[in-house]
């Protein structure tokens, strides 16, 4: 089951409730104990779940008959890894020098003002979660920010809001469809 991390909970193409989800995960969870793999259960559990909430955590630690504290430990080290839940789309600002330097921080400024959320928060709407990237390898063409997998070179502050809103267009599109 391919899954999405964004409108947490929610999993691709269903509209389970939350308990569902969870009963999910724990279905799940021995499966992972056998296999010794925390990050490859993390890594589901996310895709299952949308993100990793404490409840989450505690389903797994218990499966794999490990402390909490050690999952904890793997999620916050990450930054795969949310504990919040995440937009549909991720926007990856880079801020490494020569995104820095061009212009990054303004990109930032820009985009928290028009999606009114500080970096590293999802939006009312849960469409875009906001995050900083350290270099996303456009350097040359700085600055650079990604959403999903797209990377946008030399970006423009002043054309942010068309970008966003061809997002939440196609947002709106494919909800129609479903």
């Amino acid at each position: 089951m391919e899954a999405k991390t964004a409108n947490a909970p929610a999993c691709a193409g269903c509209n389970a409730d939350e308990a569902q989800l969870l009963a999910r995960v724990t279905e799940l969870a021995g499966g992972w104990a056998k296999n010794c793999s925390l990050i490859q259960a993390l890594h589901t559990a996310q895709g299952i779940y949308g993100y990793l909430p404490l409840e989450v955590q505690k389903v797994i630690a218990d499966a794999m008959k490990i402390p909490l504290a050690t999952v904890s430990g793997v999620v916050s080290f990450y930054s795969f890894f949310s504990t919040q839940p995440r937009g549909r789309h991720s926007i990856r600002v880079c801020l490494g020098t020569a995104c820095y330097v061009r212009g990054g921080k303004k990109i930032i400024d820009r985009l928290t003002d028009l999606l009114d959320v500080k970096v590293g928060d999802t939006t009312q709407d849960r469409a875009f979660t906001v995050e900083v990237a350290r270099c996303i390898g456009a350097c040359g063409l700085a600055p650079a920010m990604s959403v999903d997998d797209v990377v946008y070179k030399q970006v423009n502050p002043d054309k942010l809001e068309q970008m966003l809103e061809r997002y939440r267009k196609e947002d709106e599109e494919n909800a129609g469809e479903s």
